[in-house]
């Protein structure tokens, strides 16, 4: 029997990037794109290659090409981070598995590097995957902490339990990583909630631009953990902005939300404006010359905003198109956890 699981790309919505730092946010998944994992029983651990693994390349140009859209270490690491990570977690809580090996691929349809979680949707689909072939039961928030620590821990990947918590949901959820919480408990408070169709929400990405996560997160952390006053003020703005918004979600008073998610990436550039480059600053601008909101789904490369009609979503990918920046209208996933 060959085990099918699926994750989907994140957008935070508000508040990010607080959720590395005991803050609040709000994120969705949508399932416009895909990360598959493909797990079945075979004599031997396997792991097999996709396509942003390949070491064969037509020419200097194609090489240069998909180093740029994929990075040097492609995404067998993310399954073997996945898979030790799993076997550490059964072992330190007592968990005997069965003695089975298995193979193990994926495929993803996520645009890659772009600040929409496309690596963590690839652990959590793995880990869905082992959690079902070795019968483990694997709650969501239990779920979002391993897939951070295939991450941080194994790969030493810098990243905030955010993406994760809505991965392994599946649906809308509002987080508040409050420091005595998660000190008691190994996980924040994690609320479903509703984010109404009368919200039109859009995320766009870009074509041409590929990076990281690491740069962004690897200032801020040291900022916060030298205790800068304006990275410290930002987080708890940040967190303010977030409960701001849920709160005009629960009253529909959707008309303060675009100036909430504006707030938000405009905070950002006061303090991280070193690690906001200009093509992603100017992706911002010219979606907001169109009247809609916008801020990063994630650390760059991507945004979420919101819009108000037709006519002007229609303008957003006219005018976004120009630098190759594709616009489309969010799915949002709330069949729960998978």
């Amino acid at each position: 029997m060959i085990i099918h699981k699926t994750a989907y790309p994140r957008a935070a919505v508000i508040g990010n990037p607080s959720d590395g730092y005991f803050g609040k946010t709000i994120a969705f998944v949508f399932d416009n794109y895909q990360a598959e994992v493909q797990l079945y029983e075979t004599p031997e651990i396997s792991f097999l290659s996709a396509s942003r693994d390949v070491n064969v390349f037509d020419d200097l140009e194609d090489l240069d090409r998909k180093i740029k859209l994929y990075g040097y270490y492609g995404g067998i690491r993310l399954l073997k981070a996945a898979s030790r990570t799993f076997f550490i977690y059964c072992r330190e809580h007592g968990i005997t598995l069965e003695k089975k090996n298995f193979t193990i691929r994926y495929q993803s349809s996520i645009p890659n590097r772009l600040g929409l979680a496309g690596s963590s949707a690839i652990i959590t689909a793995a880990m869905r995957a082992l959690a079902e072939f070795y019968n483990v039961d694997m709650p969501p928030a239990r779920l979002a902490n391993i897939v951070l620590a295939a991450e941080r821990d194994e790969l030493s990947i810098p990243a905030g339990l955010q993406d994760r918590v809505a991965q392994a949901y599946n649906h809308p959820v509002f987080m508040d990583f409050d420091r005595n919480f998660m000190e008691t408990n190994g996980f924040g408070k994690y609320d479903k909630i509703n984010l109404p169709e009368e919200i039109n929400f859009f995320v766009a990405y870009r074509t041409d631009l590929a990076e990281g996560s690491e740069i962004l997160h690897s200032r801020l952390k040291d900022d916060y953990l030298a205790g800068d006053k304006k990275v410290l003020d930002a987080i708890e703005e940040w967190a303010d902005l977030t409960c701001r918004m849920r709160k005009a979600v629960e009253n529909k008073d959707f008309g303060v939300i675009p100036s909430l998610m504006n707030r938000n990436f405009d905070l950002r550039s006061e303090v991280c404006a070193n690690s906001i480059s200009e093509k992603n600053r100017r992706m911002v601008e010219i979606a907001r010359s169109c009247g809609a909101s916008a801020k990063f789904t994630g650390s760059g490369g991507a945004i979420v905003g919101t819009f108000e009609d037709e006519a002007m979503f229609e303008k957003l990918k006219k005018e976004l198109k120009f630098f190759d920046v594709e616009v489309i209208k969010p799915h949002i996933v709330t069949t729960g956890e998978a």
